[in-house]
C-alpha cells in the first residue's frame, strides 16, 4: 500500500494530512516531508490521521522524532482524528500520553485541551 502526504498552511500551523498505511516501507516518505518542513522553519505541526488505516512502530517513531525536533525549537506536534485502530496503538504504546491527540483537525489546530 502507498502513502499520501499533503500539507496545508493554517496560520502558523502546518497541517500534514497522511493517508494510507504508515509502516516500515512508507515511514521514510513521511519522515522526508517532516525534515523538509523543519528545515524551512515550520515547527508547529498537526498530523491529520483520519485516512491512516494502519500504523506500526516505525510510523510511531516518526511522530516521536518530529516531537523531539519541534520541542528543541519551541514548536509542537499534535495528532488529529486517528482511526480507532491507530488510536489503540497510541494508547497501548503509551504515546497518547506523550503526543497530544485530538478528535478533529480543527481542535488540534486551535489547541483546545487534548483528549484521546
Amino acid at each position: 500500500m502507498s502513502l499520501t502526504v499533503k500539507t496545508e498552511q493554517r496560520d502558523d500551523v502546518v497541517v500534514v494530512s497522511v493517508a494510507g498505511e504508515l509502516d516500515m516501507a512508507t515511514a521514510p516518505q513521511l519522515q522526508d516531508q517532516i525534515t523538509d518542513l523543519l528545515e524551512k522553519g515550520r515547527t508547529r505541526l498537526v498530523f491529520d490521521l483520519a485516512e491512516v488505516s494502519f500504523c506500526d512502530s516505525t510510523g510511531l517513531s516518526v511522530f516521536v522524532r518530529a516531537k523531539n525536533s519541534t520541542d528543541d525549537s519551541g514548536g509542537l506536534v499534535r495528532l488529529a482524528a486517528p482511526q480507532r485502530g491507530v488510536l489503540r496503538i497510541l494508547e497501548v504504546s503509551g504515546l497518547v500520553e506523550v503526543l497530544q491527540t485530538y478528535p478533529t483537525v480543527d481542535e488540534a489546530v486551535d489547541g483546545a485541551p487534548a483528549s484521546a
